[in-house]
């Protein structure tokens, strides 16, 4: 019986989105926005230098097609990579309407998105004055901080000798879909903070809010504050069964690998393992290893998006990439006959853009274990319907086969 591995480079997007000037990033439309050929052309200009050198170099990504992958997206070539496919290759477009993390999941796992999200303005205050008090009050506190749109790691800099003064959580948005809640896990407490979000997911799913985000983190004025990897993502449901609940329904197991369980809020999912993408990366080892036959292991890695997109590191970014590159072959090496692992991405976040948000692009589809040759341009739901072929399950979502 066939395994099957998902695993979503998060952010990696290749240009090309047919949509993208209905998405801004502050006034700018996401037009031209495209992730990997901006930190590969800004490698081969001696731009990214820091912790690396030289041009991008991704030989065993390339290999399974993200070069061709990204020239057929974007129309353009991508500087550095030009091998010649030794995989299955295409690139998928995203017909939900936005480019966060529920919308790009949701659609890969078979469920575009059935309804539009809500998003705060980005004005100050961003919030509500009746969900700012139902913040304060579900905190216990008088008030709230922050109260606007910001860099989650640029609003902990301003704010957190304020927050450790006050007790005040400080509460903020992006360009997505989110309501997130920065505290100190001394200070404010961990716990408190956990139960803070889980009180008020209830009310902002109601208003089509698409995730409450935990974001702890430690340190002192002094020192300096750092987030940590206990963050925790309280998503709205899916409306209705993604490829995870159809593969527990075939009784199947599912083995979820970085945020996937809080995306999906643990919906259709059997074991759940976290930490940063080192960690994970050693997680999709030993699941490679020993995942039951006829399983499905869905992965994340989150740090392309979180340490270095929404921070606009260029180096940062190719620095992960190349450390990818690497570990990941040491996995399509050791996959067994009959594995499938399908690499992909959830939506861009171009280094290179302004702004600090998402970016609406195309997402490349590499697939190890399903012969060679080109797919050509597919929807994000066709990636469901082709792990479910392989796994010999009915798909339930409108996805295409196209294995």
């Amino acid at each position: 019986m066939s395994r099957a591995f998902l695993v979503v480079m998060d952010s990696v997007g290749i240009g090309g989105a047919p949509d993208a000037d209905r998405f801004f990033n502050g006034d700018v439309p996401d037009s031209g926005a495209n992730t990997l050929a901006h930190i590969a052309q800004a490698c081969a200009e001696g731009r990214a230098e820091d912790g690396r050198s030289g041009p991008l170099n991704l030989p065993n990504l390339d290999a399974l097609g993200l070069g061709a992958a990204a020239r057929l997206a974007s129309g353009d070539a991508t500087p550095g990579l030009n091998a010649k496919p030794n995989g299955l290759w295409g690139c998928a477009r995203e017909h939900s309407p936005g480019k966060d993390t529920p919308s790009g999941h949701w659609e890969l796992a078979g469920l575009p998105v059935p309804w539009d999200w809500h998003y705060f303005p980005d004005t100050v205050p961003a919030f509500p004055a009746d969900l700012s008090r139902a913040a304060a009050q579900a905190a216990g506190t008088e008030g709230i901080l922050g109260d606007c749109h910001a860099s989650g790691t640029a609003i902990i800099a301003e704010l957190g000798a304020e927050h450790m003064r006050t007790g005040w959580p400080i509460c903020y948005t992006s360009a997505d879909s989110v309501f997130q809640i920065a505290a100190h896990e001394e200070s404010f407490g961990l716990d408190r903070l956990l139960d803070m979000c889980r009180a008020l997911a209830p009310r902002l799913h109601e208003m089509k809010v698409g995730r409450v985000i935990a974001r702890p983190f430690v340190g002192s004025p002094e020192a300096g504050f750092e987030r940590t990897a206990n963050r925790k993502d309280f998503a709205i449901l899916p409306p209705a069964p993604v490829l995870t609940n159809w593969v527990q329904d075939a009784g199947r197991k599912v083995h979820a690998v970085g945020k996937i369980g809080d995306i999906f809020s643990m919906q259709g999912i059997d074991t759940l393992r976290k930490g940063s993408d080192a960690e994970l990366m050693r997680h999709l080892s030993d699941l490679v290893d020993d995942a039951e036959q006829g399983s499905l292991t869905f992965a994340n890695f989150v740090e392309f998006d979180s340490l270095y997109g929404h921070r606009r590191d260029i180096s940062g970014y190719a620095r992960a990439l190349e450390w990818f590159d690497h570990e990941i072959g040491k996995i399509l090496a050791r996959l067994r006959p009959g594995d499938l692992l399908v690499l992909t991405a959830d939506h861009g976040n171009d280094p290179s853009w302004t702004g600090t948000d998402h970016t609406r692009e195309q997402v490349p589809v590499l697939i190890s274990g399903s012969g060679t040759g080109q797919i050509g341009q597919v929807d994000f739901a066709d990636i469901a319907a082709s792990i479910a072929h392989h796994l010999n399950i009915p798909a339930q979502g409108p996805g295409r086969n196209f294995l």
